[in-house]
């Protein structure tokens, strides 16, 4: 066992076994500043956690007398400040995501790349020392797809723009700000425009990486074909037309957190390469011959039921347990109707604000009126209807016109080119099949884009298909849609 004494406060405590290994980290950190304990084994270490309080506890998992996640546990259960850090073999990703479940601030995987080591362990001696900032907008990835418009507010301001004091949303508050700090992958599951990405902008402000990078990528909304070099980056002359080097989603978000919206509909091929990327940390830019090691915090969303998508073989089971660490599930809006005024308010502020006009007022008949209606595009059906009864006010007090049966379902009511009308007699073979089975197809989709508030998103998981076939569809046949805001759960 090595002492040192430097002019710092911030101790470390050292676990491995390996002598070698042990003074290499002791060396890396006594560099940056940091006064360093070791030890060989658990319990060694435990007599000096006994005897001292330390800022960060860095432990191989595999020790001579038992596992470093025994050392995770012990702190865990006696609600111990140290940050700990576990050091796994290689490729053991199921080691990194028990001892990240078991309280573990973050994992390294050996060969410990020490410019990665340096960056957790600063990060894991900001968390103990520092509370979220207050007010940080961090860059996104500028012109990038998938790439924010919204900056990042401070982690109570983020807490605050999930509106609604119902039980299911305080557990999503609470469940936030527990996990925020943590480097575990989260899972957030909940319908289309229930604000998916609204909890994973607040999961980034209340961590440790609020002044890092914020990138957001819509995994449905990028060709099959350049899903690799966008995630992992490119090199100059590595595919037709790259004439110069080009970091990916994961370089892009070095330092801070890569949210991966609609993980479910990745094909087969690139949850693979994506699960090593997050398994090891390390990506390699298309058309390299070497990795790079990257530092991201995941954090992924869908609305689809993943556990259903392993089942039928559409999603890799290893990739789901990789992102599932922890979940967070938003409740659908007809779960939570007691939300219902607070949301209308925040959502009429926000639209009389951008309109540049006073708030208009919503009469309680009006809310009755919501509280009945079905609401299943969730927020974003809620702000549309919001946003068109204010374009349609007349008068001081609005008027909702909600998701009511309509004529859709016998009648086109949006523009289109192309294409005759269906014979009256529902039996009769008609002349033209295919410009018979066009106009079908048109009304179910017209019905679909109305009935979830003309967001695409949701019109296509309604029925059952991908928002790129839902894109073409509505390119095929013409479509004349209003836009509802299919790359974004942000309600706001």
């Amino acid at each position: 066992m090595t002492s040192t004494h430097l002019p710092t406060t911030t101790r470390i405590l050292v676990v491995d076994d390996e002598p070698d290994l042990r003074t290499l980290y002791e060396l890396t950190l006594l560099r940056a500043g940091y006064q360093v304990e070791t030890a060989e084994n658990v319990m060694d270490a435990q007599q000096q956690l006994a005897a001292h309080r330390f800022d960060v506890l860095i432990t191989d998992m595999r020790l001579p007398d038992g596992l470093g996640l025994t050392l995770i546990q012990q702190l865990k259960a006696e609600k111990r400040k140290e940050r700990c850090i576990v050091i796994t073999a290689y490729g053991s990703a199921e080691n990194a995501v028990e001892s990240l479940k078991a309280g573990a601030f973050d994992y390294l995987t050996k060969p410990v790349d020490l410019k990665q080591f340096r960056s957790v362990v600063a990060s894991a001696v900001r968390d103990t020392s520092t509370p979220a900032p207050a007010g940080s907008q961090p860059p996104d990835a500028a012109g990038r797809p998938g790439s924010p418009d919204t900056p990042i507010l401070g982690g109570k301001q983020a807490i605050d723009r999930l509106v609604g004091n119902s039980s299911g949303l305080r557990l999503v508050k609470e469940r936030v700000v527990k996990v925020a700090r943590s480097m575990a992958p989260v899972l957030v599951n909940g319908e289309s425009g229930t604000g998916k990405e609204l909890v994973a902008q607040a999961l980034h402000a209340n961590s440790h990486r609020a002044e890092g990078p914020w990138v957001a990528v819509n995994c449905s909304a990028i060709p099959e074909a350049l899903l690799e070099a966008e995630f992992f980056g490119s090199k100059k002359g590595s595919f037709t037309g790259s004439t110069q080097d080009r970091d990916g989603f994961f370089q892009a978000a070095a330092g801070g957190t890569l949210f991966l919206d609609e993980i479910g509909d990745l094909p087969l091929a690139m949850q693979s390469k994506l699960l090593r990327a997050i398994q090891e940390r390390r990506v390699r830019p298309l058309g390299a011959t070497q990795e790079l090691a990257v530092d991201v915090r995941i954090v992924s969303a869908t609305h689809k039921n993943l556990a259903e998508e392993v089942k039928a073989g559409r999603f890799r089971q290893d990739l789901y347990y990789r992102l599932n660490v922890i979940e967070i599930a938003i409740p659908p809006l007809r779960d939570r109707r007691e939300d219902l005024p607070a949301l209308c308010n925040a959502l009429l502020d926000r639209i009389a604000h951008d309109s540049g006009m006073p708030t208009p007022v919503l009469p309680a008949s009006v809310l009755s009126q919501l509280a009945q209606d079905p609401l299943h595009g969730n927020v974003r059906e809620l702000e549309n209807l919001l946003h068109r009864a204010v374009a349609l006010c007349d008068e001081d007090e609005l008027q909702i016109e909600t998701s009511t049966p309509s004529p859709l379902a016998h009648e086109p009511a949006f523009a289109h080119s192309g294409g005759g009308t269906l014979d009256s007699e529902p039996n009769a073979i008609p002349s033209d099949l295919q410009g018979h089975l066009d106009n079908q197809e048109r009304e179910i989709l017209i019905q679909a884009l109305q009935e979830t508030g003309f967001n695409r998103t949701a019109a296509a998981a309604r029925l059952g298909i991908s928002l790129r076939q839902m894109r073409y569809r509505i390119a095929r046949l013409n479509i004349d849609a209003p836009q509802g805001g299919e790359n974004s759960d942000d309600p706001f």
